[in-house]
């Protein structure tokens, strides 16, 4: 009985459709079929049908070895084991390259000529400013530089100011206390009482004359110029402000 009739016959004993037998191995049902029928081609190569016999053959329940001994024998025989040491043996020796030493001759010359070549451009670069330093050592004088136009000379002398026009008083009440403002020719200005925090300005075109209820009482500031509170501590005060000069008259 061949492997085919084999597989066909125990494959019915065993109650199994090829469907079944194709689910359970995986292998495609035209596969066994073709296998049943001893034509293994379909199965990809004698490694495959071998695999293939060996699965077919435990689903059905039988023993495999005596098929697939039956298999070698009529294709040729069993595959030769294969070595690790030959499996991995290169067909054509490697050739390995000789490690040679470093010339250390040939490194050391090319040092040497490294270091005269950088001492002639030393040289060469550096001729011009040696040559400049013998001439200054010879008392060359170098060329200067052109010495600054004189700046034209500044004016010392003070300005000017203006001559004032008028007389400005301007009055700070540092308590309430009463006071009186007359301008030129006697003209009122201001006459009353003024307390504490008030400020009042008052300008004339020759004189300013006030009189203050208290000494010490108000701040004055004639001509822009801060005087303090005259006659502090004193009784009534009376100031003559002038536009030449912020000093009572």
């Amino acid at each position: 009985m061949s492997i085919g009739e084999t597989l066909a016959e125990e494959r019915q004993r065993a109650g199994l459709s090829m469907t079944q037998v194709s689910l359970q191995t995986r292998i495609r049902e035209t596969v066994i079929r073709g296998m049943e029928a001893d034509d293994f081609s379909a199965c990809g190569g004698n490694f495959y049908a071998r695999g293939h016999i060996r699965s077919i053959s435990r689903v059905i329940g039988i023993d495999p070895e005596p098929l697939v001994a039956e298999f070698d024998a009529a294709h040729g025989g069993a595959p030769q084991p294969v070595s690790a040491v030959s499996a991995f043996e290169p067909e054509q020796p490697v050739a390995f390259r000789e490690r040679r030493s470093p010339n250390w001759s040939a490194a050391m010359a090319l040092a040497l000529a490294l270091v005269v070549i950088y001492g002639v451009v030393q040289v060469v670069g550096h001729g011009g400013g040696e040559r400049r330093t013998a001439r200054q050592v010879a008392g060359t004088p170098a060329p200067s530089s052109p010495s600054a136009a004189p700046s034209a000379p500044k004016s010392s002398a003070p300005v000017a100011e203006a001559p004032r026009t008028k007389v400005e008083v301007r009055v700070e009440a540092k308590r309430t206390t009463w006071l009186n403002v007359q301008g030129d020719k006697g003209r009122s200005l201001f006459s009353g009482m003024i307390r504490e925090g008030d400020q009042k300005s008052f300008s004339a075109t020759k004189k300013v004359r006030l009189v203050i209820g208290v000494g010490g009482s108000v701040n004055l500031t004639v001509n822009g110029k801060d005087l303090g509170s005259p006659g502090k501590g004193k009784g009534v005060q009376r100031l003559t402000f002038d536009r030449s000069d912020p000093e009572p008259a």
